[in-house]
C-alpha cells in the first residue's frame, strides 16, 4: 500500500476511537491490504495517540484461544501496544462512554524484569525475564462496525484493545503452574465462562515466546517494566453499563471491575 493510504487509514482509527464510533471494515473497502500493511496502519494509529501525550507502557497478544478465534473467525494471533491512558485499577469502574462495543476477557499479564529481543527467544529466556503475574482484565473494543473483523481490520485497530485491568497482586512466576491454573468469570455474580492457561496457545509462556520472536523479526524489544496481557483463557463477555465482573485465576489471584 501506498504510504498516503496508511496514513488516511490510520488516521481514520484513531477519529473513531477519539470520537467513539465505528467505521466499515477496512478490507470491505475494495482494495488490497496484507497484514504487514495492517501493521504499518497500526504504527500510524499509534503515532496519533503518542502524539497526544500517552506512553507505551506494554504490549497485547490477541486471538490466542480456539474460543476467541471461533468468535472472530481469526485464525492466528497478532499484538497490539498498551498505553497509559488504557490502564485501569483493580476494582476501579470504567465509564462506558469512553468505550464502543466492548467485550472483556480474562488473563494473565506478564511484567518484565529484563529485556527479550527474538528471534531465538525461548521459554527458558520469558521465565527468566518475568518479575511476576497478574490476574487481568482486558476490555477488548473495536472500532470496525459490529466486529465485522478479519485479521487485517483487528491489527490495523490496534489489536481490538480497549482498557485492561489489572490485579493487585503479583504472583512470582514459579509459584504457579501457567498451563493448569483454572479461571473463572463472573458476570453480575453468575459465572459466565471457565478457562484454563493452557487454553492460551497451550501455555501462556508459548504465547510470549511468539510476542517476543515476532517483534524481535521486526527489530522490536519487549522491555524491562513492560507489562505483556497474554491472551484471553476462554471466551469473550459482552459488557454493557451497570455490569459488575470478577476473574479468579488458581495460584495467582483475582481482580474485578465495573462498568458505569
Amino acid at each position: 500500500m501506498e504510504q498516503s493510504q496508511i496514513n488516511e487509514l490510520g488516521d481514520e482509527l484513531y477519529a473513531a476511537l477519539a470520537n467513539c464510533r465505528t467505521i466499515s471494515p477496512l478490507t470491505s473497502r475494495g482494495f488490497e491490504i496484507t497484514v504487514e500493511d495492517a501493521y504499518h496502519i497500526q504504527q500510524r494509529m499509534l503515532s496519533r495517540r503518542l502524539e497526544k501525550g500517552e506512553k507505551v507502557v506494554g504490549k497485547k497478544i490477541g486471538v490466542t484461544s480456539k474460543a476467541v478465534m471461533n468468535m472472530l473467525g481469526v485464525h492466528r494471533p497478532d499484538f497490539g501496544y498498551l498505553l497509559d491512558g488504557m490502564v485501569y485499577n483493580e476494582g476501579e469502574s470504567i465509564p462506558m462512554d469512553k468505550l464502543i462495543q466492548p467485550k472483556a476477557e480474562g488473563e494473565i499479564a506478564f511484567l518484565l524484569k529484563k529485556d527479550l529481543l527474538g528471534p531465538g527467544v525461548t521459554a527458558a529466556d520469558v521465565l527468566a525475564a518475568t518479575e511476576g503475574v497478574m490476574a487481568c482484565f482486558e476490555i477488548v473494543d473495536s472500532r470496525i462496525q459490529d466486529w465485522k473483523i478479519k485479521i487485517q481490520d483487528t491489527v490495523a485497530d490496534n489489536a481490538s484493545c480497549g482498557v485492561f485491568v489489572l490485579g493487585d497482586k503479583l504472583v512470582p512466576i514459579d509459584q504457579v503452574d501457567l498451563a493448569l491454573c483454572g479461571m473463572v468469570l463472573e458476570k453480575n455474580g453468575e459465572i459466565v465462562v471457565t478457562g484454563a492457561g493452557a487454553a492460551t496457545m497451550g501455555h501462556p509462556v508459548n504465547a510470549m515466546v511468539w510476542l517476543a520472536n515476532t517483534l524481535g523479526s521486526l527489530g522490536i524489544a519487549l522491555k524491562a517494566g513492560d507489562i505483556v496481557l497474554s491472551g484471553a483463557m476462554g471466551a469473550m463477555v459482552p459488557v454493557v453499563k451497570g455490569d459488575s465482573l470478577r476473574v479468579t485465576i488458581g495460584g495467582i489471584g483475582g481482580c474485578s471491575v465495573k462498568f458505569v
